[in-house]
């Protein structure tokens, strides 16, 4: 068999390796929304956010510890026993019971998590530096498993649980995942073949780690804090958060997730070509400002709100001769009002309205008989604001981002190869555990903010701030590097008007 035939088969099963991973380590988002739902546990939004991020938390810290296992020993050992604990902790957690089992099981199979930074390591030994940027985007589309699992999971738990009437089939659902990672371990197992960095050999862990000490690594993680940590947060966080603003089934819920989840994950091939082509920096910028336009627009909830609004008042002082029907009458001068019109409860739901709509109406104060003074308010003013947030343009909106964050993914893995060529694994890993913890803290932070507020779009507005802080780290970082450079074009463009 010729190298590239083996680079391709290794690059399969990388990535199919990954996609199932990832479908185990997403299998809270779903399985929790619907023990909650259905009452057999009651865990509180708090609770819920912890344990949909836990198993992010074990995958995250792990990346690090296991990208520098894959330079040493290699991705082929270390992939196929990150499978087998996983498929074993899988297993095990179908016998929880409580907060406490859940939460201890899912720090086990969270492990799954840990796959991309061995696949990532693994994947960039086979290719050159040219065409890796294609090919680790092509493996991260594996990232596309969350959709299946948003997907398939609702379905399967319907099938186990008889349509709600069973409810305790649910624990056959980590055990069929069990089932499935384990046959992914034989055929992964098969299907590759044994290589690691000839580069690392024989370095000490002190010397693996040396990179850590750079802060352009810390920067490469924050970016992927929020592209990949953010995609994994949303990937479980939007379907409680369809259930509850939109009054979905967790089945419909699923579905409308993964418009978000699968195209993000199979972008992500696309991102690395496009990275490829025009640079990891560009795309960066593109990817950044896109999501900080969707999310800006995302902040606002939907909502009814009532509000005082201008009202009539009396130019004269006198005796209320009639109240109603669009005037009042004091004395001989007619004072007409708006009166609210008639609607029906709901009828706003059955527009497609993109913009906040406004109604103001007046209603009397005062009734025949009575006087009034000079200036006394006659017919109160009330202005009602209604936002319907249309499900299909926040979904729209939603996979807009999710495709930016896809690309992104890629574009930020597209700078480890380049900028540290010998230490994919321990860069990539730590990179990784940085953007891990992005999709642990984000359904924890995003619980604790719902929880403080009331409003579920807290969440877009946690997003907001983190991309403002990402763009502004980035365009001084790049500043810095062209002074360094290139002072003189520098000093040309930061000039005022005039001065050159």
């Amino acid at each position: 068999m010729t190298e590239k035939t083996k680079s391709i088969s290794v690059l399969t099963m990388n990535t199919l390796a990954f996609t199932a991973c990832f479908a185990c380590w997403m299998m809270n988002g779903v399985l929790v929304t619907f023990l909650a739902d259905n009452g057999l546990y009651a865990w509180n939004q708090a609770q819920i956010g912890w344990l949909i991020g836990t198993p992010v938390l074990t995958g995250s810290l792990l990346r690090l510890p296991v990208g520098v296992l894959t330079d040493k020993y290699g991705g082929r050992p270390v992939f196929a026993v990150l499978m087998l604990l996983s498929a074993g902790a899988l297993y095990l957690i179908s016998f929880a019971d409580g907060f406490a089992g859940f939460f201890l099981g899912s720090l086990g199979f969270g492990t799954a998590g840990a796959s991309f930074a061995v696949g990532i390591a693994y994947t960039s030994v086979w290719f050159k530096q040219e065409n890796q940027g294609t090919a680790l985007g092509v493996f991260g589309a594996g990232n596309a498993g969350s959709a299946l699992t948003s997907l398939g999971a609702p379905i399967l738990l319907k099938y186990l649980t008889d349509d709600g009437a069973h409810l305790e089939g649910w624990r056959q659902l980590p055990r069929l995942y069990a089932v499935a990672l384990l046959a992914m371990t034989v055929l992964f197992w098969l299907f590759t073949f044994p290589k690691k960095a000839d580069s690392g050999r024989g370095l000490s862990l002190t010397q693996r780690l040396r990179p850590l000490r750079e802060l352009r690594v810390w920067r490469f993680g924050l970016y992927y804090f929020y592209v990949f940590g953010g995609f994994v947060a949303l990937a479980q966080w939007l379907i409680p958060y369809y259930v509850n603003v939109y009054t979905m089934s967790i089945a419909t819920a699923g579905m409308m997730t993964s418009i978000f989840s699968l195209p993000s994950g199979v972008i992500r091939a696309l991102g690395g070509w496009l990275s490829d082509k025009f640079g990891a920096r560009r795309i960066m910028y593109w990817v950044f400002g896109t999501c900080l336009a969707c999310s800006a627009l995302l902040i606002v909830p939907r909502m009814e709100i009532y509000s005082p609004g201008a009202g009539v008042s009396a130019t004269a002082k006198g005796v209320v001769t009639e109240a109603g029907e669009g005037k009042v009458v004091v004395g001989d001068k007619v004072y007409s009002y708006k009166p609210r019109s008639v609607r029906t409860e709901g009828s706003h739901d059955a527009n497609v309205l993109v913009l906040p709509k406004a109604e103001t109406w007046q209603e009397p104060v005062v009734v025949p008989g009575q006087e009034v003074a000079k200036k006394q308010l006659l017919a109160k003013g009330t202005t009602h604001i209604y936002f319907q947030a249309n499900v299909w343009i926040f979904t729209a909106l939603v996979f807009i981002i999710g495709i930016m964050m896809g690309i992104g993914k890629a574009a930020v893995y597209k700078y480890i190869p380049d900028y540290f060529p010998n230490q994919v694994g321990v860069v990539g890993g730590i990179v990784g555990v940085l953007g891990g913890l992005g999709g642990f803290f984000g359904p924890i932070v995003f619980g604790y903010l719902l929880k403080a507020t009331g409003l579920w779009t807290t969440c877009w507005m946690f997003f907001v701030a983190l991309i403002l802080v990402c763009l502004v780290w980035m365009h001084r970082a790049i500043q810095k590097m062209m002074k360094e450079r290139v002072p003189e074009l520098m000093l040309q463009v930061e000039a005022k008007p005039g001065a050159v």
